[in-house]
């Protein structure tokens, strides 16, 4: 016998196919007996616990105890011979297939219904006063266009001289491994082994934003080096950097 929530079930049908995907059987080939038996025991598990039985429930369960029957008592005519049928469960079963149809596309379109409670839309503006205008002609006359026109090649023309005799001259950026000589040099010529010098002193004058950024990055690679060591008492606080005595390694 399976296990099932009560609650669970919007229907007859929903705890249906329930039964017949967790045995793994298709729609079209019902193990009759097999699901008849597992339905009512749903039912009488839903007694037990007082749990009200709708009349569509038990309908069902008329059903398929009938189309049970019908499966294990085949029909004989008067000479005794059998009548071969149509399949009994094919009714049953279009309309269990019509109903996961349905349920399919129910779903699909809840999950669209959610998907669109997230979407903001911006609410409708008033736009009329910018379609009901006439649109703005400029007003001038040939004489005006001439002298504007003229004006605007002339000044075309002053920005082409200055290009030609200006450039614009880049600063050449230095290298962390640039910046790492630059800071090795200024260590070994101010520090003592052990000893302490602030990380501001080990930044070039005037130095921008790049500049700060590259001595920082380069402090951490000569850590990484175990070149040096570096502390920092609290957070934003002044960075130590502290002169390591130089490891050799011997083979």
């Amino acid at each position: 016998m399976y296990k099932v929530r009560i609650d669970k079930f919007e229907g007859p049908f929903d705890l249906l196919v329930y039964l017949i995907q967790n045995a793994k059987m298709d729609i079209y080939d019902i193990r009759v007996a097999e699901i008849t038996e597992q339905y009512i025991g749903y039912l009488k598990e839903m007694g037990e616990l007082n749990v009200e039985v709708s009349s569509e429930f038990i309908v069902l369960a008329a059903v398929l105890i009938r189309l049970k029957s019908h499966m294990l008592l085949p029909r004989v005519n008067d000479a005794g011979e059998v009548i071969i049928d149509e399949d009994p469960r094919m009714e049953l079963a279009s309309r269990l297939a019509e109903y996961v149809k349905t349920k399919k596309i129910a779903e699909m379109l809840q999950e669209r219904l959610e998907a669109n409670q997230c979407i903001h839309e911006k609410p409708a503006e008033d736009i009329s006063e910018y379609l009901d205008s006439p649109d703005e002609l400029l007003k001038a006359d040939i004489e005006q266009f001439v002298n504007a026109f003229n004006a605007f090649l002339q000044k075309k023309k002053r920005v082409a001289d200055v290009k030609k005799r200006y450039q614009r001259i880049k600063r050449e950026r230095a290298s962390i491994e640039d910046r790492i000589n630059y800071m090795t040099a200024i260590i070994k010529d101010k520090v003592s082994v052990g000893e302490y010098i602030d990380f501001t002193e080990l930044v070039p004058e005037e130095a921008d934003r790049y500049d700060i950024t590259l001595s920082f990055m380069s402090l951490l690679e000569m850590i990484k080096m175990q070149e040096v060591d570096a502390k920092q008492e609290k957070n934003y606080g002044n960075i130590s950097v502290i002169k390591k005595e130089v490891q050799l390694n011997v083979q």
